[in-house]
C-alpha cells in the first residue's frame, strides 16, 4: 500500500483528467454506481468513455440513446412486423434491455426530457425494466451503467435532476486534453465481496462529510460508501482505508456540496492557567505524530479540495450549488397539443378535429387480434377501438411583466435601472423565446408602457421618455401586472411578474390619498396574485428595506429580493435566478 503521507497529498491535489479516468474505472469495478455525467471535454470526454468500456470488458453491449426515441424503441413492445406475419403477438426488447451488461450514452442529456429520463432512472433503480402495452407485458433484465454527455452552455442547463442523482460522479472536464499516452490499467479482480464491512470511522466520516457540506441527497453517502469500496478493490486492498474514503469524497461528495463547512470551534483557554510556553520542533513532531487528525476532517479536506477557487467563493458567498436540471431562464411551461409539438406518445381516439392518426400504433394495437377476428394474410382487419391518435407537447412562450414604481423624487433612478434590466432580457430574447412588457405606475393609475415584445427597438423608443414622480398607486400597479399576466397565460404562454417599488402605498385604489385604504387595497391586490398561482419576484428598491415589502411579498407568494443599491445587471441577474428557481 502506498505511503499514506503520500496517497494523501495527491488525494489533494486533484487532477480532472486523473479523476475521471478513476471514476470510469471506479464504474467498471461497480456498475451499481451508476454512471458519470461529463460536461464539456470533447477528446477528453471520448477518452474517459473508451476507458470505461475497456475496463466492462470485451463484448460488453455498449448502445447510445437516439435523440428523439420514443417508448417503443426505449422500452420495447410489440414487434409489428413479426406479429402480422405469424398473427400472434411477438415482442421484442427496447434499448434499456440491451444495454444489460454494459453501457448506456446519453448524448446531449442537458435536452433530455423527463419522459425519457424516468424510466432510465427506475431501469438505473431496479436492474429491470417492464413494457406494458396492447395487452403484453414484457419483463427484461436492465443493469448498465450511464454516461450521460453534458453539452450545456448556459450554467442552468443540465441533465434532468431524476437522471443526475443515480449517477454518483458529475465532472467538467472543460478544455481538458488528455495525454498522449494513457496511464497503464490496473490489474483488478473486481471481487467487491472480498472487502470487509466498512468499519464505524469509515461511515462517520463519509456521513459528517455529507452533512457538513449541505448534501441532502441520501442517495451521496451510499454512492460514497460504493466507491470507497470500488477504490478498494481497484487497488488490491480487502479493507477500506484512508485513501479510499479520500477518493470518494472527492469524486462523489465535492461536486455536490451546497455550502462551505463552519470553522472549527477552537476551545477557550482557562483563564487561571497561564500559557503554555512555545513547543519545539521536536515537541511539535512528537505531537504530530501521537494525535492524528480526525477521518472526518481529513475527508472533508479532500472534497473541499476538489473544487475550484470560483466555487468555494460562491457557496461561501450564500449562494450554493443547484443540482443539475434542464431548461433555463426565459422557457416557458410545457403544454399539450393536439396538432403542434414534439411527439409524447398516442392514446386511444378518432382522428377528427385536427388530430393526427398513428398508423404504426393503430396496426400495432390491432396486430394481435388478426386470429381471433378471422382474418387473412392479405388484409389487416382494423376497428373502431385500434384507432390512435398523437399526442403532442410543446413549449409555451414566457413573458416577464416588469411592474416599476414610477413615483417620488427617485423615480428617475429607478426607471433607469428597469430600462436597462428589461433591455438585458430582451437581448436573451431572440434566443430563448421570451417576451418582455413593462407597466409603470404612479400618481392615481398604472400604465403600460411596453406591450409584450422581443423588439429591442422598439422596447428603447417606448422606454427613452417616460416621466416619473407624483403618489404611489401600489395596487393600481400590482392589479394591472396580474391582469396582463392572466392575459399572456391566456394566449397560451408562461407569465413571470417582476414588481419593483418599496412597497409603501399611498395611493387607494379609487384614487383616493388614504393610506390605509392604500395598504389594504395593495395587500388585497397582491393576494389576488398569490391566489392566481402566476410566479413573481419582489423586488425592494428602498434605501432601506423596511416590513412593508416584505408583507406585499408575502401576500404576493413571491420571491423578496432587497436589492436597495442595484443597478441594472444586478437586478437582471436577481431575476434570472428567480426564474430559474421557478422552473
Amino acid at each position: 500500500m502506498t505511503d499514506t503521507g503520500e496517497m494523501s497529498s495527491a488525494v489533494l491535489a486533484p487532477d480532472i483528467w486523473s479523476d475521471a479516468l478513476l471514476a470510469a474505472r471506479l464504474c467498471a469495478v461497480d456498475p451499481r454506481l451508476g454512471g458519470l455525467v461529463l460536461r464539456g471535454g470533447g477528446e477528453a470526454r471520448d477518452a474517459v468513455v473508451a476507458a470505461l468500456m475497456a475496463g466492462l470488458g470485451d463484448g460488453a453491449p455498449v448502445k447510445r440513446l437516439p435523440a428523439h426515441i420514443d417508448d417503443e424503441r426505449l422500452l420495447g413492445g410489440l414487434d409489428l412486423g413479426a406479429t402480422l406475419s405469424t398473427g400472434r403477438a411477438v415482442s421484442r426488447t427496447g434499448v434499456l434491455a440491451e444495454a444489460n451488461g454494459g453501457l448506456l450514452i446519453v448524448p446531449m442529456a442537458e435536452r433530455l426530457a423527463e419522459s425519457v429520463a424516468a424510466p432510465i432512472a427506475a431501469a438505473l433503480d431496479t436492474g429491470e425494466v417492464i413494457a406494458e402495452r396492447e395487452g403484453m407485458t414484457l419483463r427484461s433484465p436492465a443493469r448498465f451503467a450511464v454516461v450521460a454527455l453534458d453539452d450545456g452552455v448556459e450554467p442552468d442547463e443540465r441533465p434532468p435532476v431524476a437522471l443526475a442523482e443515480r449517477l454518483a460522479f458529475w465532472l467538467d472536464l472543460g478544455e481538458v486534453r488528455p495525454p498522449k499516452v494513457f496511464p497503464g490499467a490496473i490489474d483488478q479482480g473486481k471481487d467487491l465481496g472480498a472487502v470487509a464491512p466498512p468499519a464505524t470511522d469509515v461511515l462517520e466520516a463519509i456521513a459528517v462529510t455529507t452533512l457538513a457540506l449541505g448534501i441532502d441527497s441520501g442517495r451521496a453517502p451510499i454512492f460514497a460508501l460504493r466507491a470507497a469500496r470500488a477504490s478498494a478493490v481497484l487497488h488490491g486492498r480487502s479493507v477500506i482505508g484512508e485513501d479510499d474514503v479520500m477518493i470518494a469524497a472527492r469524486l462523489v461528495l465535492g461536486p455536490r456540496a451546497t455550502r462551505m463547512p463552519p470553522p472549527p470551534e477552537a476551545e477557550p483557554a482557562p483563564e487561571t492557567e497561564a500559557p503554555p510556553p512555545p513547543p519545539s520542533d521536536s515537541d511539535t513532531s512528537e505531537q504530530e505524530s501521537s494525535e492524528p487528525q480526525p477521518l472526518e476532517d481529513v475527508v472533508l479536506e479532500a472534497a473541499l479540495a476538489s473544487l475550484p477557487k470560483d466555487v468555494l467563493a460562491q457557496i461561501a458567498a450564500g449562494s450554493g450549488r443547484r443540482a443539475p436540471k434542464a431548461g433555463g431562464q426565459g422557457k416557458g411551461a410545457k403544454q399539450r397539443s393536439a396538432t403542434r409539438g414534439r411527439p409524447v406518445g398516442v392514446r386511444a381516439g378518432i382522428p377528427r378535429g385536427g388530430l393526427r392518426l398513428s398508423l404504426i400504433d393503430t396496426l400495432r394495437a390491432a396486430a394481435p387480434w388478426q386470429r381471433v377476428r378471422g382474418a387473412d394474410a392479405s388484409r389487416v382487419q382494423v376497428r373502431l377501438d385500434d384507432l390512435r391518435i398523437r399526442r403532442f407537447e410543446k413549449k409555451m412562450e414566457a413573458t416577464t411583466i416588469f411592474a416599476v414604481d414610477a413615483s417620488g423624487s427617485s423615480a428617475m433612478a429607478r426607471l433607469a435601472e428597469a430600462k436597462g434590466a428589461v433591455e438585458l432580457l430582451l437581448a436573451e430574447a431572440y434566443v430563448k423565446r421570451a417576451q418582455v412588457a413593462l407597466v409603470a405606475f404612479r400618481g392615481t393609475e398604472a400604465e403600460l408602457i411596453l406591450p409584450p415584445t422581443r423588439s429591442l427597438a422598439r422596447a428603447r423608443k417606448s422606454l427613452g421618455a417616460l416621466p416619473g414622480g407624483g403618489g404611489t398607486p401600489l395596487a393600481a400597479g400590482l392589479n394591472a401586472a396580474r391582469e396582463l399576466g392572466e392575459a399572456a397565460r391566456k394566449r397560451g404562454r408562461t407569465p413571470f411578474l417582476v414588481i419593483l417599488t418599496d412597497g409603501r402605498a399611498n395611493i387607494a385604489a379609487d384614487g383616493s390619498m388614504v393610506r390605509q385604504a392604500a395598504e389594504d387595497d395593495a395587500e388585497a391586490a397582491a393576494r389576488a396574485i398569490g391566489l392566481s398561482g402566476i410566479a413573481s419576484a419582489f423586488v425592494d428598491i428602498s434605501a432601506r428595506p423596511r416590513a412593508e415589502g416584505a408583507k406585499i411579498a408575502a401576500a404576493m407568494r413571491a420571491r423578496y429580493l432587497p436589492l436597495p443599491r442595484a443597478d441594472a445587471r444586478t437586478m437582471h441577474a436577481a431575476v434570472k435566478g428567480v426564474q430559474d428557481a421557478e422552473r
